[in-house]
């Protein structure tokens, strides 16, 4: 009999909010938690009592009851035979929230002194726009020599706040961006912006991509698109990849500012006889999208009259 009685708890342990769970997720036992609950519903009790009205085995009972003192969570209030009733559970639970957080704080800073520095070989993945966004933040307030991002405005904005501080703080930023509106952008002497190919136009999928790269020691990307996903490193070999793209970026824009004419004759509009030999179908779809067909293909234009 006591065994089938005994199931009980734990098929109950399968509600999500049964309290005799919730207090094993604390570290009770099942039998500390049955013998709690039991105290609340009537006390003072008996370890007798409370094994028969739990259907616990009683040598159990008398253990969990121990246990349960030990945790200050019942006090008993008579002998011979012990009776015993529960601590109040606004009292307990406070009790345990405050033992919690005092470990995890402590447990915390231990582990921070135990950790070692991010290995360089390693491209660390982080995932969600709110960590993207707070691990980008993190790397500008800590540079010290230079900022280098290529982005668009959009994405520009979410951190102009903490760019405009290290410009203050005398940190050079260099921003190649897609846009046209870049005036929240201009931090005095320390900030220089150019826009991307000398228009800032939006041609294919790259200007989803956020490109960090400061102090020639970090690097991040992300891709802030459906898919908010990114990576940043410490790897020399990929922070100078990220640094040599955006300072050809920066060449590109000077050289479109002055020549563009003659270069979009040559090549086409936003370079397109270009783009159409080295993009993907995906990128060539966001192509058509961003370009007039007369723009992708020259000979689509009707003839004048």
């Amino acid at each position: 009999m006591s065994k089938s009685v005994a199931a009980k708890p734990a098929a109950k342990r399968r509600n999500a909010a049964d309290p005799v769970h919730d207090l094993q997720r604390l570290g009770f036992s099942e039998y500390e938690a049955s013998a709690y609950i039991s105290l609340l519903q009537a006390s003072p009790a008996t370890a007798y009592e409370i094994s028969k009205r739990c259907g616990l085995p009683r040598a159990n009972t008398y253990g969990a009851l121990e246990g349960l003192a030990k945790k200050r969570a019942v006090q008993p209030v008579s002998e011979s035979p012990a009776r015993y009733v529960p601590v109040d559970p606004a009292v307990l639970l406070g009790d345990i929230s405050d033992d919690i957080s005092t470990v995890c704080s402590r447990l915390k800073q231990s582990l921070d002194n135990l950790g070692s520095e991010e290995d360089p070989n390693v491209v660390w993945s982080i995932e969600g726009q709110e960590r993207i966004q707070e691990k980008i933040n993190e790397l500008i307030d800590g540079a010290s020599e230079h900022v280098w991002i290529k982005a668009s405005t959009d994405i520009l904005r979410e951190h102009a706040a903490k760019m405009k501080k290290a410009a203050a703080r005398g940190v050079k930023l260099v921003f190649v961006v897609f846009g046209e509106d870049v005036e929240f952008l201009r931090f005095g002497a320390n900030s220089k912006i150019y826009l991307h190919e000398g228009n800032g136009f939006r041609v294919g999928g790259a200007d989803n991509l956020f490109t960090l790269a400061i102090d020639y020691r970090v690097a991040l990307t992300a891709n802030l698109g459906e898919t908010l996903t990114g990576a940043y490193t410490t790897n020399s070999a990929i922070v100078r990849m990220a640094e040599t793209l955006i300072r050809h970026d920066i060449y590109m824009a000077e050289m479109m500012s002055a020549f563009g004419d003659q270069i979009e004759k040559k090549f086409g509009k936003a370079l397109v006889q270009l783009r159409k030999q080295l993009f993907s179908p995906q990128q060539m779809a966001l192509l058509r999208t961003n370009l007039p067909q007369a723009d992708i293909d020259p000979a689509a234009r009707k003839p004048a009259k």
